[in-house]
């Protein structure tokens, strides 16, 4: 039996089984019930020191840098 035929044999059933398990893991994962508040932390995180709008161009953050 050639290494090619052996692989394919493999990933048909196998592999294709422990992939189906992993995506079924992590869609649990997911949905479980204590993920809420973080998946809500990781969501506005980006917002979370945002206290004024950023500069629109290079010369006017070299005008902010000035004291």
């Amino acid at each position: 039996m050639e290494t090619y035929t052996q692989l394919r044999a493999f990933a048909d059933s196998w592999a294709v089984l422990a992939l189906m398990l992993f995506f079924l893991g992590m869609i649990a994962f997911l949905f479980r019930p204590g993920g809420r508040r973080r998946h809500e932390d990781a969501a506005t995180s980006i917002f979370r020191h945002d206290d004024r709008p950023a500069p629109a161009t290079a010369a006017e953050q070299s005008r902010e840098a000035r004291p």
